[in-house]
């Protein structure tokens, strides 16, 4: 393959498209659009004639069908635009770490970030490679820019070699994945695929086929005000009761002390004055039972808090948010089946199948109708001033999305 995917990512990642958590509208920041216009642009120039930027931000395109077999189901390649807002995605200057020794990568615009091997194993993989990163004041946005990358280079080379027969191909890039809402405006009339890939992973050859299961936790605290100079036996400070049910979060139950298929419990925001408090939680697992394991959990720590102040109260709230979609997948087995061969012929001799400790717009598409796994875009770091991502690895996944699209028409 000749490669577009270099060229592309290091102009998609100058484009600020950083979501917003605090805003209500789709999408939740209007800049997410200007990478948008970029894409459907050049996937009209590519030749997908249909492509487009709908009102909500999201970029639909189809690479029509180039066999005469009537029966390949219709495939869908996602990735999505946004980056997070956990770090700053303005004015990203990438730079091009050309035949990486195993050195230490100190970035200049502060010399403090420094990605070391030995806090990145995957480095030790890349002697060789060319490594991208950021300059040391914003992430990357190899998440998930290096997916969007790898899917426009997969859909101009096959555009461009037709002797490689496939059936209709459905791309979809999508804003809001960061904060969770990535596939809430999805028209799946519209999109009309049977199985899909997410292109949104990290270690080259990878393929997650699991995701946790997700809820979002509120607790509020309604305390007793008095004033300060006369509150003895009145006063029950709502934020020193919010203070001390977090503190008694058990170690085991925190992000920072799990792993592997570990759930958590893991608070993420608080707000509040004397009289009312607020904090907000999210919890996570790979089963439904574990969910429910940790929301009883959090009720009984707040038991346990306001028996010593019995004229305060808290009320505990949970909502769902995705779920595990290996539940889906597993009744389509041919969709991972077929990924781990595309890895194979891309020279992955042995495809790492693993379970992914978060989320993807995967992850609610499957539920939607769409099962829809994880194939990596080579991306480390994420959500940080240490994001890094290698061409190589790109080319790669550019490289799975053609085999795979190969795949679907042969097994046809």
């Amino acid at each position: 393959m000749t490669h577009t995917a270099l060229e592309r990512f290091l102009r998609y990642v100058q484009i600020d498209t950083q979501s917003d958590p605090n805003s209500p509208s789709t999408p939740s920041t209007e800049k997410q659009k200007n990478l948008g216009k970029v894409l459907a642009e050049e996937l009209l120039a590519i030749g997908l004639s249909d492509a487009h930027l709908d009102e909500h931000g999201y970029v639909y395109a189809t690479l029509p069908a180039n066999t005469d077999k009537k029966n390949v189901p219709v495939i869908c390649f996602c990735s999505h635009m946004d980056t997070s807002p956990d770090c700053s995605g303005e004015n990203v200057k990438p730079i091009v770490h050309r035949n990486y020794k195993g050195q230490d990568l100190v970035l200049p615009d502060d010399n403090s970030i420094v990605i070391r091997m030995a806090e990145h194993e995957d480095l030790k993989h890349q002697i060789g490679n060319d490594i991208i990163t950021a300059s040391g004041t914003t992430l990357l946005g190899a998440d998930n820019k290096a997916g969007v990358a790898a899917i426009m280079d997969a859909v101009h080379y096959l555009k461009n070699n037709p002797q490689i027969k496939h059936g209709a191909l459905r791309i979809l890039f999508t804003p809001d994945e960061e904060i969770g809402r990535g596939v809430d405006k999805v028209n799946m009339k519209k999109l009309g695929a049977k199985y899909g890939y997410t292109i949104d992973g990290e270690t080259a050859g990878s393929i997650e086929d699991e995701t946790f299961s997700a809820d979002g936790a509120v607790v509020t605290i309604h305390g007793i005000s008095a004033h300060p100079g006369f509150a003895k036996g009145k006063m029950e400070n709502a934020l020193k009761i919010a203070a001390k049910i977090v503190a008694k979060f058990p170690d085991k139950l925190s992000p920072e002390h799990t792993e592997g298929r570990e759930g958590f419990i893991h608070p993420v925001h608080m707000e509040g004055n004397l009289e009312k408090a607020v904090i907000k939680l999210i919890i996570r697992d790979f089963n439904d039972a574990g969910l429910k394991r940790h929301a009883r959990t959090l009720q009984r720590i707040c038991d346990q808090v306001l028996k010593s102040y019995p004229n305060a109260r808290a009320e505990v709230q949970i909502s769902q948010q995705y779920r595990n979609m290996g539940k889906v997948l597993r009744r389509h087995p041919q969709v991972v089946s077929h990924a781990e061969e595309a890895l194979r012929r891309a020279g992955f001799a042995h495809p790492l199948k693993r379970a992914i400790r978060g989320g993807t717009d995967g992850s609610r598409l499957s539920f939607m109708g769409l099962p829809c796994p994880n194939i990596f875009a080579g991306e480390h770091a994420f959500h940080s001033k240490q994001e890094w991502v290698s061409v190589q690895d790109m080319e790669k996944a550019a490289e799975t999305i053609v085999h795979l699209a190969a795949i679907w028409e042969e097994k046809s």
